[in-house]
């Protein structure tokens, strides 16, 4: 598919990019990465997301080119969807009359474009756009370096995820020698919390539950809690990671009530048990050490219904491994 991707490239010069509604690191800098390299080939591009893109990707090059619109109002020659499980995703009506090429690396992901390059092998959509770059011959200057190691640096967690693989080390030293500052991204990354995070983060975390068996480990986030900390969406990325870092925890969860009866779920693994399957049957999807649904339901219904699961295929998979 990559060389479709390529092919389309050279033939046109009118293109869209866009990720998902609530840009996290990989789709604000796969995106950002794929809007300098079309321009590097002279071609007219523009991103366009639904959201604004959150504090901690805003020093990365070309956030300030990034439009911030509600619709797609104009037909492009084709239209790159980075990171999305469907096309509703973006949360951008009018993006389903352009030609679609769908770039993902979860295996959950539908097939709802018109070209669909999915790549399961890949750390991050990050990873891809510079073989995209690569293969289109594009010069790996600094904004393509720098937007790339973000989106390395973001869905590797800090490369101990264990999507990290030798290859994903290899592109982020070459990354470096291109221009990439490894600590500037990573201050930005992870030291520039708003202070609404910090009491967020302590209220969430005096949530704090785990099963009788140790294994899974989750916390609960209602709207008043966010209310009380004055905090935003963007201040409840990562927050799943604090229960996860748990000694014997496997899996865990972070239960975020967006409406009343509504239920944003954040699923993490070590790597035994599979969360994308958990999401999956909740409508959602991922990949095997990070995935997420919505979930409606009372708080106590929600966290049975979803612990259940988790527990039934943690289960599952102890004694596969047996």
């Amino acid at each position: 598919m990559l060389s479709q991707v390529v092919e389309l490239i050279e033939s046109k010069h009118r293109f869209l990019i866009t990720g998902h509604a609530r840009p996290d690191g990989d789709s604000t800098g796969s995106s950002l990465a794929l809007y300098w390299g079309l321009r590097a080939l002279n071609k007219d591009a523009v991103v366009i997301m639904r959201d604004p893109i959150p504090p901690a990707y805003q020093s990365l090059p070309g956030v300030g080119d990034v439009l911030v619109r509600p619709t797609i109002d104009e037909l492009y020659d084709a239209a790159f969807v980075i990171e999305c499980s469907d096309l509703d995703r973006p949360g951008l009506p009018g993006l389903e009359k352009q030609f679609i090429v769908n770039i993902d690396h979860h295996t959950t992901t539908a097939l709802f474009g018109h070209i669909n390059w999915i790549d399961a092998t890949a750390a991050a959509v990050g990873e891809m756009i510079y073989n995209l770059c690569k293969a289109l011959g594009v010069t790996i200057h600094q904004p393509i370096a720098e937007c790339v190691y973000a989106a390395l640096l973001s869905d590797t967690g800090s490369f101990h995820y264990a999507n990290t693989t030798e290859r994903t080390f290899k592109i982020a030293s070459e990354l470096v020698r291109r221009g990439a500052r490894p600590a500037h991204v990573a201050r930005a990354l992870y030291e520039s919390y708003s202070f609404g995070k910090i009491k967020l983060l302590g209220s969430v975390l005096s949530t704090l539950r785990r099963d009788e068996s140790g294994r899974v480990a989750w916390v609960t986030m209602t709207r008043d809690m966010m209310e009380a900390a004055d905090a935003t969406e963007d201040d409840l990325e990562g927050i799943v990671n604090h229960p996860l870092s748990i000694r014997d925890v496997e899996a865990a969860v972070f239960f975020k009530e967006i409406n009343p009866g509504q239920f944003r779920i954040s699923l993490r693994s070590k790597g035994q048990v599979d969360v994308s399957k958990i999401a999956e049957r909740f409508g959602g999807g991922g990949h095997k050490c990070a995935s997420g649904c919505t979930v409606v339901g009372s708080r106590d219904t929600v966290e049975d219904r979803v612990l259940s699961s988790l527990q039934s295929e943690l289960g599952s998979a102890s004694l596969a491994a047996d």
